[in-house]
């Protein structure tokens, strides 16, 4: 354990290596623990911060809270306060809570058991990982190990109005569909490659598109991203097969307008271009993963 004070806060990293799973010094655990509770109050607020409140670390609440974060490090800052430091917020018993982005957003209790793992990591994650999330050539590699097609803004850098946007009507349409498809956004800039696949170039964004892994289809326009259902039924189309279907064979019957033929026109979508940021099939590993070989 090293102990390093900083601005009240006394930074404690618990060292938690396996050396069959995560062999890594860089990934290894760390958690902040606060010896005075002024230290929840000089958070810093760009970020997400879960903190916990124990009355001692050698507790199922704790353990069960530690391994949360230990799952969730990369996505919020986790803080526990134990004892006499804990008290003030201890009223009802243990207790966490989280502090969104933003010094006026108001905390959030968890209400569940703090005993019971899936519901506080479900809890958690959903308040550690945004709907909205931005892919980097990072994180890349990870997102498509999830396995879910992506829905993708592409957007310059500095246009956070068309960020702002997407996400809200993200939130708005397509909250029913997390867990069917991922959230993203991507800078139109970095990822030239991708939009030259779909025959876009920075100067079109914003332009959204989803990659299934196997093909790329651009949403029609983006300006009609806030018409009310228009989001929900390109992930809709997506899901049914229609958006493949239509690619190979043209309009469905019913989209055709009266008096047009209803002829088959052949086409080719874009292949998927995130489906090269995947790891290979063949990679070696210790871990004990369905796609993975020893």
């Amino acid at each position: 354990i090293y102990k390093i004070n900083i601005c009240l806060l006394e930074f404690v990293f618990t060292l938690v290596v396996n050396h069959f799973t995560d062999p890594l010094p860089l990934k290894q655990y760390q958690i902040v623990q606060l010896v005075y509770l002024f230290g929840c109050y000089i958070l810093q607020r760009s970020k997400r911060n879960i903190i916990g409140f124990f009355e001692q670390k050698d507790s199922d609440n704790y353990r069960v809270y530690e391994k949360v974060s230990n799952i969730l490090r990369d996505d919020c800052v986790f803080l526990a306060a134990f004892g006499s430091v804990a008290k003030p917020e201890r009223y009802s018993g243990d207790n966490i809570i989280y502090k969104p982005l933003g010094v006026n957003t108001p905390d959030m209790v968890y209400l569940g058991s703090l005993t019971n793992f899936d519901l506080a990591f479900a809890w958690t994650q959903d308040k550690c990982v945004p709907l909205v999330r931005e892919i980097t050539f990072e994180n890349g590699e990870e997102l498509t190990e999830e396995g879910l097609p992506f829905l993708i803004l592409f957007h310059m850098k500095e246009d956070t109005e068309s960020l702002e946007k997407f996400q809200h009507e993200t939130a708005r349409q397509l909250i029913s569909e997390k867990g069917t498809i991922n959230f993203l956004h991507a800078d139109c800039d970095k990822f030239r490659h991708p939009l030259l696949h779909i025959h876009k170039t920075p100067e079109d964004c914003p332009v959204i598109a989803i990659d299934s892994f196997r093909h790329m289809y651009v949403f029609p326009d983006y300006k009609d991203i806030d018409t009310p259902g228009t989001l929900k039924q390109f992930v809709l189309d997506l899901h049914s097969g229609k958006l493949h279907r239509e690619f190979h064979h043209g309009p469905d019957p019913t989209d055709v307008a009266p008096g047009q033929p209803s002829e088959e026109v052949a086409s080719s979508p874009p292949e998927s271009s995130f489906q090269k940021l995947a790891p290979s099939e063949h990679r070696y590993t210790i871990l004990n993963r369905e796609r993975d070989e020893l």
